[in-house]
């Protein structure tokens, strides 16, 4: 990945600015690398909540939108407004659309299909490693969940994309449209081997895995939920934990250190 020009951090006189903005649909989605940060201070606006901390050099602010295109639009303008990071990330959870992609690895996209048909390039030149389970490609957004392996494999055949979420592209477009560099950083929740439980849909909500009262009912009604929700939750920690480890080395190649002046 090439080295793209940058703000230095600190220089701005505005301590509210990041460098780096990340925006994420769930609380799980960034918790992990957040406890790689330092100094981190939790904020609400409006019906979003902002994180900020620094990560060795670097300025990095983190809001969660709750899922969908719309939320996502809206918490990236918010944060833009409120610390005019010089890169916007889309970070958190996606569906493998292929089968060489695996629980925990990760896709850096090249460019974003929707199912209506749009499409955005990102000039981007990332070279994959699927050794260690990192991937460049398209990926592919939709407005809701996709939850079996079969509809995963139709979705393959008619886009091409390696993986589906549902926030990347209304993120891209929010900074196409004021000039913000961005990248897209997903991580696979869930790859090709089975369908997720019905219960997913409900359970990745806006308020992620915090809604028991469904939980509950669904142990209630359906024998073997159980064992599949936490399954789920695994999954999902597991993710996040992976998109931990790999969003620094991309912070750091964003934001490079400042190198002292020599005389």
């Amino acid at each position: 990945m090439s080295s793209p020009s940058h703000i230095p951090p600190g220089s701005p006189d505005d301590a509210s600015r990041a460098d780096v903005g990340i925006v994420c649909a769930l609380p799980l989605e960034p918790a992990a690398f957040l406890k790689r940060c330092e100094h981190v201070r939790k904020y609400t606006g409006g019906r979003f909540v902002f994180r900020g901390g620094k990560l060795a050099h670097v300025r990095v602010a983190v809001v969660e939108t709750g899922p969908g295109a719309t939320l996502a639009a809206r918490g990236a303008r918010a944060l833009i407004d409120a610390h005019h990071p010089g890169w916007i990330i889309s970070a958190g959870f996606s569906g493998a659309l292929q089968p060489t992609l695996k629980l925990g690895d990760i896709v850096v996209a090249t460019g974003i299909h929707t199912a209506d048909g749009r499409d955005l390039s990102l000039d981007l030149k990332y070279e994959p490693d699927p050794q260690r389970g990192i991937h460049s490609g398209r990926l592919l957004n939709c407005e809701r969940i996709v939850r079996t392996v079969e509809e995963k494999r139709r979705l393959a055949e008619s886009s091409g994309c390696l993986a589906v979420d549902m926030e990347s592209f209304a993120v891209a477009d929010a900074c196409r449209a004021t000039g913000h560099r961005f990248l897209a950083i997903r991580t696979i929740s869930d790859d090709m081997s089975k369908d997720l439980p019905a219960e997913a849909i409900a359970i990745f909500s806006a308020d992620g895995f915090k809604r028991w009262g469904v939980v509950a009912g669904s142990l209630w009604n359906r024998p073997g939920s159980a064992s599949d929700l936490w399954q789920l939750r695994e999954q999902a920690a597991t993710a996040a934990d992976s998109l931990a480890a790999f969003l620094p080395e991309i912070i750091q190649q964003l934001v490079p250190p400042v190198q002292p002046a020599t005389t």
